[in-house]
């Protein structure tokens, strides 16, 4: 029943916006009936679609995710397309740790045969993902395209697991061609800490005209992206101004400083590295989210921000609800 309705939200959404564009004389806010708007005054706000990692991940439901929290615009998460394309299936999707009262302590006989099996099932899984992506068709991701967009819901990025330094050139290159597909401009990826790496994905983007969008955890600093920056234009930043509050800097200079070379930023609220760095309800935290947004609309920075659900989720709520809550501040911000 679940997944019927799913289908069923996905498909009226969509009907509604085929059935708007077709009437040639209809107003603007007709045409725009039901579909959601996270755009104001200029910027554009979005979502990284892991902040709904704690739902189902199928691309009907993350669609309805955007829908229902109001958000118009994201970078979308890779497993999410590439399911929907018909990817093989992961054994092993959850990250395993073994348990143990330190990290000092040795592991059991039991947890080190656990560990090798799945270290040699994450090897099969990749050779035959990279298989599969070698000849996957792009028309699943057209299609995937379409029924975002039908809906309202534009993809500017894609995080794809493609990017990484033990993937093959073609699987680099099939990302980048998926990302151009979807509409989106730019494929993001953490930022690498080896600069044949980055020298690397700015030449394979270059071949297919799509943008690298690096991000950043607690390694970021103003300089940390100027060596990949020089190795080609279609390296850029996907920065995180939450992580960058949390490693102990002020955004705005950065912001400032490489704006022209921003692909998209995440928004997330998070205590400084002196009060602990925690992830924190909007409004809790240290990170400047307000001058942040601002700073946005009254520079007219081209790029969009994505907002990143970190923090705990209350009991009594769920992701939805707790995104509507950052987007709702995020308009607050730059209307009032």
């Amino acid at each position: 029943m679940e997944k019927r309705s799913r289908r069923a939200f996905v498909r009226d959404a969509a009907l509604m916006g085929t059935s708007m564009a077709i009437a040639p004389a209809a107003p603007a806010y007709i045409k725009h009936l039901g579909k959601p708007n996270s755009k104001f005054a200029g910027v554009q706000i979005g979502a990284i679609t892991y902040s709904f990692r704690s739902l189902d991940q199928d691309a009907e439901n993350i669609l309805r995710c955007c829908v229902e929290s109001g958000i118009s615009a994201i970078e979308l998460m890779g497993n999410t397309a590439e399911d929907f394309a018909g990817a093989p299936k992961n054994p092993n999707p959850r990250r395993w740790r073994p348990r143990r009262k330190s990290a000092e302590e040795e592991l059991t006989k039991e947890q080190r045969q656990e560990m090798a099996e799945r270290q040699r099932a994450a090897i099969a899984y990749a050779k035959q993902l990279a298989t599969w992506r070698a000849t996957a068709s792009m028309e699943p991701f057209k299609k995937l395209r379409k029924m975002f967009n039908g809906a309202g819901v534009k993809i500017y990025a894609w995080k794809p697991s493609a990017l990484r330094v033990n993937n093959t050139d073609e699987e680099i290159r099939y990302a980048f061609k998926v990302a151009r597909v979807l509409g989106a401009s730019h494929a993001t990826v953490e930022l690498p800490g080896d600069p044949a790496h980055s020298l690397r994905l700015g030449q394979l983007a270059k071949k297919e005209k799509v943008y690298v969008g690096y991000h950043g955890h607690l390694q970021q600093t103003f300089t940390a992206w100027d060596e990949a920056l020089t190795q080609s234009k279609f390296n850029a930043l996907n920065a995180d101004i939450g992580h960058y509050v949390a490693a102990g800097f002020d955004p705005a200079p950065l912001l400032r400083a490489k704006h022209k070379h921003i692909r998209s930023i995440h928004l997330k609220d998070r205590r400084s590295k002196a009060n602990g760095q925690e992830n924190m309800p909007w409004g809790q935290g240290d990170t400047p989210l307000t001058e942040v947004l601002q700073q946005m609309r009254d520079e007219r920075y081209r790029f969009p921000g994505s907002i990143e659900l970190e923090y705990a989720i209350p009991d009594g709520s769920d992701a939805i609800q707790e995104v509507r809550k950052c987007l709702d501040y995020c308009r607050r911000a730059l209307e009032g």
